[in-house]
């Protein structure tokens, strides 16, 4: 077997059972059965790896929602739809989770920029269907391409301090403020 493939499949596994501050090289080395010497033939970093890893993960995360979804309905039902898998991926997966990391989140965010740009991201999905929306009539085209979908990251970032909101609420809210998102673009006067 291919040994990047092993440090890959054993990176992988680490970073989703135990988060990437918990998981290091020597770790991902043991498992993979390779000197940490020869992790570094095939990455430069733990960082490396798990930007690696992370962007097949959010590929298969979207491809799941593209084919769990009917893409054709109404606006509000399906921003719904997918704030609710979101979070609930978000929730329940330590390696897209990461994506809300502070201390990772720039350097994530840069190589996702310089590897593969938006083209796979979740925010991509929300720019292509703000588009196509946009173009059928059925939101507001008085709002900026590129602020759209930051309504939607900003979702995002308020999940990431729902302990602070209250656990008790929180479900309910992230849920409202879509739908409030959501109901001001596609409620305006034409």
């Amino acid at each position: 077997m291919d040994k990047k493939k092993i440090i890959f499949d054993c990176g992988w596994e680490l970073f989703h059972s135990r988060g990437f501050k918990d998981t290091n090289i020597s770790d991902i080395a043991k498992m993979a059965g390779i000197a940490v010497g020869t992790f570094y033939n095939y990455y430069s970093s733990k960082e490396k790896l798990f930007f690696e890893i992370y962007m097949k993960e959010n590929e298969k995360f979207k491809k799941r929602i593209f084919e769990s979804l009917d893409m054709n309905q109404d606006p509000v039902t399906l921003v719904r739809q997918i704030v609710e898998q979101n979070i609930s991926a978000m929730n329940s997966n330590k390696i897209l989770k990461e994506w809300y990391n502070q201390d990772l989140f720039r350097e994530l965010e840069h190589y996702y920029e310089e590897v593969k740009g938006d083209d796979d991201s979740i925010r991509s999905l929300y720019s292509g269907l703000f588009k196509k929306w946009k173009a059928e009539g059925a939101i507001r085209d008085d709002i900026d391409d590129e602020l759209l979908p930051a309504f939607f990251d900003s979702l995002a970032y308020i999940d990431a301090h729902k302990e602070e909101i209250g656990l008790r609420h929180f479900p309910q809210l992230i849920q409202y403020l879509a739908e409030f998102i959501m109901k001001g673009l596609t409620d305006f006067k034409k």
